[in-house]
């Protein structure tokens, strides 16, 4: 049985609605501009009897139609992994030794942002930005949330998304410059990166 979720906190509340908010705010600024446009064209239209108001209303209602079952079909502007997988039944995965590596690396790859399933909002374990629906949840030092600081393990592992599982970081240049010998991209080792620095090697 799957975990319960741990309780939100309030500045991802806080951060929830101010995303909201200003997407509202962004819209209707739009709005107001682009029916300013529509509204002088039609003006201008039926003045110079290009149009006349009953083909003008039953056009509007057959593209107001249209518009609403794409919107219905489209979501409303969401990050959601595509194409989506059951994760309990994905087979597919990286033969990576990151138990050699994570000395290295300092678990680069939980700092990489990504957009979780319907799967996984459903299930309520794996926790997601609530500013940013529907990426991964990370700390402020950029990590995910459910990486272990003193052990750089994943606290979630059996129910981990499909791209922890999948993901491959041997071509991944923002990680490794030379995966087989080794060589780090020196941006994993400064100081934006912190975690994991006296991490024993367990992944």
């Amino acid at each position: 049985m799957a975990p319960s979720r741990p309780d939100i906190e309030w500045n991802e509340i806080a951060g929830g609605f101010l995303d909201a908010h200003s997407r509202v705010n962004k819209a209707m600024q739009k709005t107001i501009e682009t029916a300013s446009f529509l509204f002088s064209l039609i003006e201008i239209c039926t003045e110079k009897g290009l149009i006349s108001i009953e083909e003008l209303d039953a056009r509007q209602q057959e593209i107001a139609n249209r518009l609403e079952a794409q919107a219905k079909s489209g979501g409303a502007g969401v990050k959601l992994q595509t194409p989506e997988f059951d994760k309990y039944a994905f087979s597919a995965s990286a033969e990576i030794d990151c138990q050699s590596r994570i000395d290295i690396c300092h678990a680069a790859c939980c700092k990489l942002r990504f957009a979780l399933s319907k799967q996984d909002i459903e299930e309520r374990v794996v926790r997601w930005d609530l500013s940013s629906p529907y990426l991964i949840a990370h700390t402020p030092e950029g990590y995910c949330v459910h990486l272990d600081q003193g052990t750089c393990q994943c606290t979630v592992r059996e129910h981990r998304p499909v791209p922890c599982r999948a993901y491959d970081c041997r071509n991944e240049k923002r990680i490794w410059l030379d995966f087989e010998n080794r060589v780090i991209n020196p941006a994993v080792n400064n100081r934006d990166w912190p975690y994991c620095e006296s991490a024993p090697s367990t992944a």
